[in-house]
């Protein structure tokens, strides 16, 4: 079935309790609606930056600590069900650091890169051992983690040490004012799950399944999208909120799962689930399901086109925060990544919000005039924009700015300033719908209010 019109599409947004939605661009390849794109972010054209750009990979020395040097820790998925998230966000705070020094540094002094790995839910040994080192060297900011359970796992060490911890891809309501040593620069799942349901209902789906695992973000997830696609006149007929047919993290066959949610005769089937969606997607397809009518999240909208055949995933759709963003940024993070990691980024999910989340900690380290996690605890909100404030785009902008007063650093990830909660005040949610090499190819994006 197409997509409704863009008028059919706000009026559903606008019944949703959690937050208010609305049409912010369109570059759809599906021309059914005659919707105008508006001077919200969109992506860009291709652009030679990353050829010009001299790139660093500023990795910190064992005397570099808080005391005197914007250490930039990362705890993020290098290994895991989670890792093909990895490269874009180390690449996004790699770059912004890169950026950073380029500019002249935090305070007099340069700033540097401790990548640590998070893992995954299914081992928290592994985030146990990487926040205490990050903890014993003395970090300034830790960017990390991007799975909620992870961060769940980690944040009252974090907390405890008082160090500044901001996840570029945490969702979970769970975290929403958690500590106020705690921040991030995605929406939480209120914000995701009303536009993924929205989305679903808008698409003229009334009976929703889903396949779930048994994880915070999962679940979370899951709620938000029932509760606006029941809100919009539908019903969950599996996987819902209560029944327990969750499956385990980790999971690796799912033909019981995918025939019970089958035999509930669904008009559409969620898939929230990392890794274990290479799985499942297959099963599906398996037992004849029309993979047009499947619906993903940030959590498995990536590109498939060499785990599947083609045709695999045609038609699907899936939602991940954050704007699609500019090609220019693109490549001036594939460049980074060329330079540190030799060779070229595949994936781009929380490329954005790992930058504007170490930009706004060395702002916010520049407003204070020093580089411990005080400091920059003290200061992110403001530079973040929430008291307004000169509007500036980029570091080196965002410095000349602050001689003046207060600044608003409107990054790349097109968030909104931090909420009393930490929060990002507002975010867009991109929508992406896969072609027949089973790529996520950017359709829309939405942007939320966080309730």
């Amino acid at each position: 079935m197409n997509r409704t019109s863009s008028a059919s599409w706000v009026k559903l947004m606008a019944g949703t309790a959690a937050l208010t939605l609305a049409l912010a661009a369109c570059g759809s390849s599906d021309k059914d609606t005659d919707s105008t794109a508006s001077d919200s972010p969109s992506p860009s054209e291709s652009s030679s930056a990353a050829a010009t750009d001299t790139f660093t990979n500023d990795t910190c020395s064992a005397d570099q600590t808080s005391a005197d040097t914007l250490r930039v820790g990362g705890i993020l998925p290098l290994t895991g069900n989670l890792a093909f998230l990895g490269p874009p966000e180390v690449a996004g705070v790699g770059l912004a650091v890169s950026d950073i020094n380029a500019a002249g540094g935090v305070a007099g002094t340069k700033a540097c890169l401790d990548m640590q790995d998070s893992g995954d839910s299914t081992d928290m040994s592994v985030s146990t051992n990487s926040a205490g080192q990050l903890v014993a060297s003395k970090s300034s900011v830790v960017i990390g983690a991007a799975s909620s359970s992870v961060s769940l796992n980690v944040v009252d060490t974090f907390a405890q040490n008082k160090i500044v911890e901001i996840s570029p891809a945490n969702t979970a309501v769970a975290l929403s004012g958690y500590s106020p040593w705690y921040w991030r620069t995605a929406p939480p799942d209120s914000v995701q799950g009303a536009a993924l349901g929205t989305l679903i209902s808008s698409d003229g789906w009334q009976k929703v399944a889903f396949l779930v695992f048994n994880d915070t973000y999962g679940t979370g997830l899951r709620n938000y999208v029932e509760k606006t696609v029941k809100s919009n006149g539908g019903a969950c007929v599996y996987g819902c909120k209560g029944d327990g047919d969750e499956f385990p993290a980790g999971q690796t066959t799912f033909s019981t799962e995918v025939s019970a949610a089958l035999a509930a005769k669904p008009d559409a089937i969620v898939v929230l689930a990392f890794d274990e969606s290479k799985a499942i997607f297959p099963e599906l397809k398996a037992q004849g399901w029309d993979m047009s009518k499947v619906y993903l999240t940030d959590g498995n909208t990536a590109d498939y086109s060499k785990d599947f055949p083609k045709g695999t995933l045609e038609g699907a759709q899936g939602t991940i925060p954050g704007v699609d963003a500019a090609q220019e940024f693109k490549d001036r993070m594939s460049g980074w990544y060329q330079v540190a990691e030799g060779e070229a980024l595949k994936d781009f999910a929380y490329g954005a919000e790992s930058y504007d989340a170490t930009i706004l900690a060395a702002l916010a380290a520049a407003k204070g005039g020093a580089t411990d996690p005080q400091t920059i605890r003290d200061n992110l909100a403001a530079v973040s924009g929430a008291n307004g404030g000169t509007e500036c785009t980029s570091y080196a902008e965002c410095l000349t700015a602050l001689e003046s007063g207060d600044i608003h650093y409107k990054g790349v990830s097109g968030i909104g300033p931090f909420n009393e909660n930490n929060d990002p005040s507002s975010a867009f949610v991109a929508i992406y719908k896969y072609d027949a090499d089973n790529k996520n190819v950017y359709t829309t994006a939405v942007e939320g209010q966080a309730s």
